[in-house]
């Protein structure tokens, strides 16, 4: 049964909230990055709900001042664990840009001044711990900051490998990927006084190795061997998936890390139940005080409909942390929480966004992966060329879905604000188009933002993505429907410069393309981040293509990565001839 609408309070993070409910002491303290947000965004928020639902006493730390043992304190010990998260983004990225600048603003940060996130929040906090609770409970990590450095990784702000983050940290246990039913496991495990060590999804160090699970290359080795350091990668990618995934047994510096087959995959009914704890959707006035979170402006009246993604970019590590197969809410579900937004009092009648990781794979999997799990030995359900002939692509669930939220009473606008894979509404001949109208005409509001990367072929292969002829189809479907529509829309490309594989000549065919083909002038593109547990890190690390092991060119000089990008966003005489017409557009009227 739903409790969206069940009335709750934050999880305290005062002894005073504590005291409120009657409790001298918590089962678990949760310790974020981020500032303590309940919202169905918000890990931490969520695996707050989460343990709460099982019957734990939980607070949350959001941001402890790292210099004092004023907030770390300020709960006491919790009786059964600590869990430490880094937060909803990794501390690196989201502190330093891709050129290393030190970023000012931070999204997740009351008053958005970058000035509590730590550099590698996780190893931070642990420490923090550590420092003034000796010989505690144990310390669980989890969030994507550790999850994807859970074996060894490369580490671009430093420009090596690191350990696994459990030796660094020295932190007890870890849970990775989305971890719902591993943190389950593990609250009642520790509170039945098990050994937790069992439970999939979780990661350890232990003196021996575990002999049935498969040996990967050790520390040493990828140290030692670049093509060995693919290997082990290739072993972390490919075994992520619950159905088939094997453990994995790395050995580091005569220890070994140990990581358990992945936990299962939560059931749409178990989605339905998460999305609905009572969550406040609002940050918890301790850090509200200190001034706005920005990303409350868009996560406060969204609705997450899916996790996983299939699109597997190289350059994206979802597809190993979320995984590569989509786990749907029901509908029945998803219009609940759009009704309940109506009945809160600063709701407008606007849903910011409808969708997840990429938006218009809501409400379709593939059989073949549902039954036997992701394919292995480097088969893709989309790749440069074409889309896998099991994957069988239908909107029709989604325009249903979209349809229904739009005949809410109390709501005026749902926008469809995450990415859209415009492949995918190419390849569906049956509803794709009717997707796109939709879209078109109810979900966005003047511009909708695509995802290319690039044009170039052999970038492309290196990125994952698709060709540029998709791309071609796709827009003149999408100028079309406008015209038809009687809507002046525009398109809005997300680009990279410096991936690996990419030469400044590549720049200027992209920038051909664009003014030739788009007819528009990029006023942004990205600088390529290489950030653990991609493919396209590996790349930038050992100059290889991974599924080949052969060379490929790769820009390491900062100066040169921030070239390309100045080449595709220069402006050009097409822009000029563009802004004159604008001009004199302006002065007529």
């Amino acid at each position: 049964m739903s409790n969206i609408n069940k009335p709750n309070k934050f999880l305290p993070t005062t002894k005073e909230e504590m005291k409120q409910r009657g409790w001298d002491e918590l089962d678990v303290v949760l310790i974020t990055g981020d500032a303590y947000i309940d919202s169905p965004f918000m890990g931490i928020a969520v695996v707050g709900r989460i343990l709460e639902d099982i019957g734990l006493r939980v607070g949350i730390i959001g941001q402890p001042d790292v210099n004092s043992d004023v907030d770390i304190k300020r709960m006491g010990e919790p009786k059964l664990f600590w869990g430490v998260s880094g937060g909803s983004i990794d501390s690196m990225v989201s502190n330093y840009t891709a050129t290393k600048k030190f970023r000012n603003d931070d999204d997740y940060t009351p008053g958005g001044k970058n000035n509590k996130r730590p550099d590698r929040a996780t190893l931070v906090y642990t420490n923090l711990i550590r420092r003034y609770f000796k010989n505690t409970v144990p310390i669980v990590l989890g969030g994507i900051e550790a999850s994807l450095r859970r074996l060894t990784h490369y580490d671009y702000w430093t420009n090596k490998l690191r350990k696994p983050i459990l030796f660094d940290t020295k932190a007890d246990y870890m849970v990775y990927g989305m971890g719902e039913q591993a943190i389950i496991d593990l609250g009642n495990y520790l509170k039945e006084g098990k050994d937790p060590r069992s439970i999939r999804g979780l990661c350890y160090i232990s003196k021996e190795p575990v002999e049935e699970y498969l040996r990967i290359p050790s520390h040493q080795e990828c140290l030692d061997f670049k093509e060995k350091y693919i290997d082990l990668f290739k072993a972390f990618y490919d075994n992520n998936d619950p159905v088939y995934s094997k453990g994995l047994c790395q050995e580091v510096d005569g220890r070994y890390l140990i990581q358990n087959p992945p936990s299962r995959h939560m059931e749409e009914e178990e989605m339905d139940k998460i999305a609905s704890f009572p969550y406040q959707r609002d940050a918890h006035p301790y850090n509200a005080k200190d001034g706005k979170v920005k990303c409350l402006e868009t996560i406060k009246f969204s609705i997450m409909t899916h996790h996983g993604c299939w699109g597997e970019c190289n350059f994206c590590a979802i597809a190993a942390h979320q995984g590569r197969t989509i786990r749907t809410r029901s509908e029945k579900n998803i219009l609940a929480e759009a009704k309940h937004f109506t009945t809160m009092k600063d709701f407008k009648g606007i849903i910011s966004d409808v969708g997840g990781p990429t938006a218009n794979m809501y409400g379709y999997e593939c059989v073949k992966k549902m039954n036997l799990g992701t394919c292995t030995d480097n088969k893709r359900c989309v790749d440069a060329h074409r889309l896998c002939r099991t994957m069988k692509v239908d909107h029709s669930r989604n325009i249903q879905l979209l349809k229904d939220i739009r005949k809410v009473p109390g709501i005026k606008k749902a926008f469809v604000a995450s990415g859209v894979r415009y492949d995918l509404i190419t390849a569906d001949k049956k509803h794709g188009k009717e997707y796109l109208k939709e879209m078109i005409d109810h979900h966005i509001s003047g511009q909708m933002k695509v995802a290319p990367e690039h044009t170039n072929d052999e970038v492309l292969h290196h990125m994952g993505k698709p060709g540029k002829q998709t791309l071609i189809d796709f827009k003149k479907m999408y100028d079309d429907l406008n015209k038809e529509s009687g809507k002046k829309q525009f398109l809005t490309y997300y680009l990279i410069a410096a991936h690996p594989g990419c030469e400044e000549k590549h720049m200027h065919e992209l920038k051909q393309f664009t003014t030739h083909e788009l007819k528009m002038n990029p006023e942004q593109a990205q600088v390529f981040t290489p950030t653990p547990g991609t493919y396209s890190a590996v790349m930038y690390y050992t100059e290889m293509d991974p599924f080949t092991k052969k060379k490929i060119f790769v820009e390491k000089d900062q100066r040169r990565k921030e070239r390309q990008k100045e080449i595709v966003v220069a402006k050009n005489a097409f822009a000029s001839s563009n802004k004159k017409k604008s001009s004199s557009s302006g002065m007529q009227g």
